[in-house]
């Protein structure tokens, strides 16, 4: 396809592996973008469930996939960066979905100050149905809020390609905080910028690994703590912002070994948070309280959890551009 300076290609990539039930309205949210010159690459890992199928009904409009068997996720998406052309690279995973209009405007973001080097909106959640959860607002961070692991949405990231190729691309150690650990890299090199627009749906249902294996991305997140401080260009930033970097990073840990049970260390960690910096970590007082009072035993916390949050799920219905749109289920109750 074509690349130039007032329409230039936009990469994306979808791992896929075993996500038949979320995979075809991935496609679809791609293909239903406004964008005319956009490259969509599948790198399927040799699924069973139907996925290829699903797939194979819309090779036409790929400019590439294939199925074999990977390495896992960040093999996936090398692989399919290797092939890519664009400009301007993404990944979307096989149960996320790209929001109306996404594509076009990280472009104009990026025609604006190509010296950017990654762009990022907002988010909302989405459960198994495709009901959203939780709008995902963020702030304009910088890489000094990347490195004290403040955390953005991955689906609603857009990247310069050349930069993705210029710091090597995913780590193939890294399965988890893989994608975190991209953006201070990519954050090191050249400014990252916010948009204040929903870009994405990132899909919350018991097989997501930040479901299913919330302790291991907080294991990670520690892991990529000790990385930062292992590399020279990044130590003195750590050092210099030492209880920011500490502070977030322990919170994170937290955060994850909330979500997986893990009452006990989840409020050792909070507890570490709270000595780097207090007023920080105040501010999740729910969840340290949510964690105290389920270590004494109190029942019934998920299902008073459960409720709250149904009672705070955003209503999207006003929004126009978002009906009909794939993977999506507006109506917050049937």
């Amino acid at each position: 396809m074509k690349d130039d300076n007032s329409k230039p290609l936009v990469s994306i990539i979808t791992p896929s592996f075993n996500q038949a039930e979320f995979l075809e309205d991935t496609i679809k949210s791609v293909l239903a973008q406004d964008y005319p010159e956009i490259e969509y690459l599948i790198v399927d890992g040799g699924s069973t469930d139907g996925s290829v199928d699903i797939i194979n009904q819309y090779s036409s409009d790929l400019a590439w996939w294939v199925t074999e068997p990977d390495d896992g996720q960040a093999s996936a998406i090398n692989k399919g960066m290797a092939r890519a052309n664009g400009r301007i690279v993404a990944w979307l995973n096989s149960d996320d979905l790209y929001l109306p209009g996404v594509v076009s405007e990280a472009v104009e973001v990026f025609q604006s100050n190509y010296n950017l080097g990654l762009v990022f909106g907002n988010a909302v959640t989405i459960d198994a149905d495709g009901r959203p959860i939780r709008e995902l607002v963020f702030p304009d961070w910088s890489f000094e809020d990347l490195i004290g692991f403040r955390i953005i949405c991955q689906p609603a990231v857009f990247m310069q390609g050349e930069l993705f190729e210029q710091v090597t691309g995913l780590d193939l150690n890294l399965h988890f905080m893989l994608d975190h650990h991209l953006w201070i890299r990519i954050a090191s090199q050249a400014p990252i910028k916010h948009v204040s627009s929903m870009w994405a749906a990132a899909r919350h249902h018991e097989a997501a690994k930040n479901v299913s294996q919330a302790a291991d991305f907080g294991r990670e997140t520690l892991e990529v703590l000790d990385w930062m401080q292992s590399q020279p260009e990044m130590a003195q930033s750590v050092a210099e912002n030492k209880r920011h970097v500490y502070a977030g990073a322990y919170r994170l840990n937290a955060r994850y070994l909330l979500d997986d049970g893990l009452y006990g260390p989840a409020l050792k960690s909070y507890a570490k948070a709270f000595v780097n910096q207090p007023i920080y970590t105040g501010k999740h007082w729910h969840r340290i309280l949510y964690a105290t009072l389920a270590l004494m035993g109190i029942r019934n916390l998920d299902s008073i959890t459960s409720q709250y949050q149904a009672a705070k799920r955003p209503d999207l219905t006003s929004q126009a551009n978002l009906k009909g749109w794939p993977g999506l289920r507006l109506e917050l109750s049937d």
